[in-house]
């Protein structure tokens, strides 16, 4: 399950229910909500990278913008549903708004 909402100054957020939860001793994580990156965010990786969802690429971006934060570690270690679900997310969030627009939905494809 994913819902995307708009916050103040074009920030976006997604939240997503794992899969597998992520077990950690104060307890396992079961849903994740990310942040749409800023450019300091996407640092030293390569933008391509992240739109064909490479997992070293996924790695190192997830625990800048993931709440409760995700170490690498547990990004190596997801599902790998759930890792296609994050990347297909944060790769959702470099879509650029005219695009999104412009791309039909379902309610407006023929039955």
């Amino acid at each position: 399950m994913t819902q995307t909402t708009p916050l103040i100054n074009p920030i976006f957020t997604a939240t997503i229910t794992l899969d597998t939860p992520v077990i950690r001793k104060g307890g396992d994580v079961t849903t994740i909500t990310l942040r749409k990156p800023k450019a300091g965010e996407l640092r030293g990786l390569n933008l391509t990278d992240i739109l064909q969802m490479d997992v070293n690429a996924l790695g190192k971006l997830l625990p800048r913008i993931s709440n409760p934060t995700l170490t690498e570690q547990e990004v190596q270690n997801l599902d790998p549903a759930d890792l296609v679900q994050l990347g297909g997310e944060v790769a959702g969030f470099l879509v650029p708004k005219r695009m999104k627009d412009s791309q039909p939905n379902e309610a407006s494809l023929p039955a």
